[in-house]
């Protein structure tokens, strides 16, 4: 089986940034295996954009190498990777500067009628300015389009900064607020499975399903970024972006229909019902921890304090939030969401469990009988399991067993998963906006989530520290367990 391949309009896509690590590691590979798909129109066009004094024949020599180190050789072949290169060009500018910028509008000049999609792959601070000067340039004028990475600011009051910014020059229908989390498959596919089956959404509400869990494990320490993350931690890095907009998706009411402003209006409606954690009721429903020294599948391993080469540090690398939303259809079901560094696996997974039956017709020979879930696997391997009890094959008598339905993306379909920003930078050269954020809901996010950074400053002592190579603080399994409920770990 093969997946439907749906070209794009002519464009040119202007990356910012153009020599660092997203655009090495993603932002190009994507492009190409797009490109060998035939997605790519004969005349689109990628501009990188940075500060270093390259030649265009430099940046083509550093695209081949980022090519070559993350796309497999058995992919594509050599004249491939030249026809990719040849849509290729390079402009040396400076971000908070005007150096550069008439060399990049004489060759956005070159292809006028194309769609321009600026994306910056670069630090926060350089958002504005090169915003403002994309205006001053007049490149930011008709269909052009931009694209700006996390984080958006590091509290509420920054977010606002940083959206003013933008927003004062790109509309904000022209704004596309990337988490490359919204475009993965399977968080696509749990639209599918609420909205286009019959069997789930009847079901989707408290009267069926006992509790939520979202996990966002990695195995990995901070490696080249503790200077980056000892400034944000895992709160600000991962849940108030990934696992806010993962939980939107789960406990958001259906649509009227699959269109960017309805589906961003219902993600902004549960962000906002969200029960507030404050100092009130933080110690009780969160957990924050950061790693110590420990061991992993490849030996020893450092702590974080190492890591960052610092004698103490209060940021955390792990994080597990007990959250409740107030509204009729989640009323008295818990989310729990987890999420942490240095963890035993790499692991992304939404687990659905459903209330356990009220009464069991069986005897006690064919042993428990455990409650469905659904498993909705986010990486390493994309794909959806059902766990429902059947009977275990053979005579003598009734034996109950609990077995998954399995649906691996890769092996059902037969087609190769694509990447999260093959599909997200497509989407913005189609004015796609749906799998992006929009400024609302970045801000609700903020809104919830400062009262509990305020909460842990005022309560340093809340760090907790856990072995690297561990399931993180033995607090994080107590938030579960004082339920009576306990974390699934791998959906089993």
């Amino acid at each position: 089986m093969t997946s439907r391949v749906i070209p794009v309009d002519p464009f040119t896509l202007v990356v910012f940034g153009a020599t660092g690590d997203l655009a090495r590691r993603k932002l190009l590979p994507g492009l190409f295996h797009r490109d060998i798909d035939g997605q790519l129109p004969d005349d689109g066009r990628i501009v990188g954009v940075s500060r270093g004094p390259l030649t265009v024949a430099q940046y083509l020599d550093l695209a081949r190498k980022a090519i070559t180190d993350h796309v497999p050789a058995a992919d594509y072949s050599a004249a491939q990777l030249e026809v990719f290169l040849a849509r290729i060009d390079y402009v040396t500018a400076d971000g908070d500067a005007d150096g550069g910028w008439p060399d990049l509008v004489a060759c956005l000049q070159r292809t006028p009628q194309l769609v321009n999609v600026f994306y910056l792959a670069t630090g926060p601070a350089l958002f504005g300015p090169i915003c403002e000067r994309l205006g001053r340039f007049g490149l930011a004028g008709g269909t052009a389009r931009v694209v700006v990475e996390k984080p958006i600011g590091r509290d509420l009051e920054t977010a606002r900064m940083v959206n003013d910014a933008v927003g004062a020059v790109f509309p904000e229908e022209r704004v596309y607020r990337i988490d490359h989390y919204l475009g993965k498959e399977a968080v696509q596919n749990l639209m599918a499975l609420r909205f286009a089956n019959g069997l789930f959404e009847p079901l989707w509400n408290a009267a069926h399903i006992d509790h939520v869990q979202i996990t966002v494990a990695e195995s990995l320490g901070v490696e080249g970024r503790a200077g980056y993350y000892d400034h944000a931690g895992a709160l600000r890095d991962m849940v108030q972006n990934h696992m806010l907009q993962l939980l939107c998706l789960v406990a958001m009411e259906p649509p009227a229909k699959l269109e960017a402003d309805a589906v961003r209006d219902e993600k902004l409606k549960v962000l906002r019902a969200l029960k507030p954690i404050d100092e009130t009721n933080a110690a009780h429903n969160t957990v924050r921890g950061q790693y110590r020294p420990g061991a992993s599948a490849g030996g020893a391993v450092p702590g974080y304090l190492e890591e960052l080469g610092a004698a103490s540090s209060l940021t955390e690398t792990f994080v597990a939030l007990k959250v409740e939303i107030q509204n009729w259809r989640w009323a008295g079901v818990p989310f729990y969401l987890r999420t942490g560094k240095r963890l035993p696996a790499r692991v992304s997974e939404i687990v659905i469990s459903f209330r356990r039956i009220p009464h069991s017709v069986f005897d006690g020979q064919a042993g428990p009988i455990d409650a469905n879930r659904l498993v909705i696997r986010l990486q390493p391997d994309e794909g959806v399991k059902l766990w429902l009890m059947t009977k275990d094959p053979g005579p003598g008598g009734m034996r109950l067993r609990s077995v998954p339905l399995d649906m691996s993306f890769a092996s059902a379909f037969g087609v190769r998963n694509p990447d999260a920003y093959e599909r997200l930078v497509l989407d913005v050269i189609r004015g796609n906006q749906t799998l992006f954020m929009r400024r609302d809901e970045v801000e609700a996010a903020w809104t919830w989530i400062d009262p509990i950074l305020q909460a842990w400053a005022a309560s340093p002592d809340l760090l907790r520290s856990y072995t690297a190579g561990t399931w993180g603080p033995s607090a994080g399994i107590a938030l579960m367990e004082r339920d009576g409920r306990t974390w699934l770990e791998d959906g089993a």
